[in-house]
């Protein structure tokens, strides 16, 4: 884990054994959070997609198909989760498929959280989306990617500037998106694996932009990652509008009819979140 150590304050002197004792508990910066301090915003293990609304609103898909896109619980080996694509395989079209459910509590502006996610690339080519937004349900449905704020990306589709993306995890930047970084390495993070389970700690700072918030560290532990790793720090909110946030969204697209980008899912579990930074599993 990359969690910097605290150092001791100057206040803290040497006076005692039980005065030293007792300065080290009051001067030392604050561990981070306990695992018990971790609230579920699905676990998918329920029977049905209870809290969830999805919403096609760039439904264009030819023959026209009402609510293409497939959102849904999938089991695997004493474990459920959900896998979302922007409509079924060969049907392309579907250039907004939108999921989002509220959050189990705000995160109000000047607070720290840790959202923990669990994914895992059905297979590419795709394009999907996913993060915390501060957008009522009819803002969501307008606007679509600009509603996001903290966004991760999932994609291998090729950009208007001729740009390919390679299926490593990315991160919102104020000049669009970055890969995240295997820094020990220097060099870009890998492609996603398809079929293997990736752990996220995305640790979200929505202080004002004068405060040095609307941005957020990511962890990943996976593929390359055999332990939890910073893989970027300082990537930025969408927006920056300066309000709580109060969604998980998640958006996906099958590209226009003459470049569809591929119908791939991308598959959740275990989604939680925690005040402050938690480096710890849930």
């Amino acid at each position: 884990m990359h969690i910097r150590k605290a150092m001791l304050g100057k206040s803290c002197t040497l006076l005692s054994t039980s005065i030293i004792a007792l300065l080290l508990t009051s001067c030392s910066t604050p561990k981070v959070n306990k695992s018990n301090s971790w609230i579920a915003i699905d676990t998918f293990e329920q029977t049905s997609l209870h809290g969830w609304t999805k919403a096609d609103t760039a439904n264009n898909t030819i023959p026209y198909t009402e609510n293409p896109q497939v959102t849904e619980l999938k089991a695997e080996t004493n474990n459920q989760y959900m896998i979302k694509k922007p409509a079924k395989d060969g049907l392309v079209g579907n250039r907004k498929a939108l999921t989002y459910k509220a959050l189990p509590t705000s995160v109000n502006v000047g607070e720290t959280y840790t959202f923990f996610s669990r994914i895992n690339v059905e297979y590419f080519p795709n394009n999907h989306a996913f993060g915390i937004s501060n957008q009522s349900p009819q803002d969501i449905e307008t606007l679509g990617y600009d509603a996001f704020e903290p966004t991760l990306r999932v994609t291998d589709k090729a950009e208007s500037s001729g740009l390919k993306n390679d299926g490593a995890l990315m991160v919102k930047t104020d000049n669009g998106y970055s890969n995240v970084q295997n820094f020990a390495e220097k060099r870009s993070a890998k492609p996603l694996v398809e079929g293997q389970w990736y752990d996220i700690w995305t640790v979200v700072n929505n202080d004002t932009v004068a405060n040095g918030g609307q941005s957020y560290d990511v962890y990943v532990k996976g593929g390359e990652f055999s332990e939890q790793t910073l893989v970027y720090e300082g990537a930025q909110f969408r927006k920056k509008r300066e309000l709580p946030l109060i969604y998980f969204l998640m958006n996906c697209n099958t590209g226009p009819h003459k470049k569809p980008y591929g119908n791939g899912g991308l598959q959740y579990d275990d989604l939680y979140m925690a005040k402050g930074i938690n480096l710890t599993l849930p």
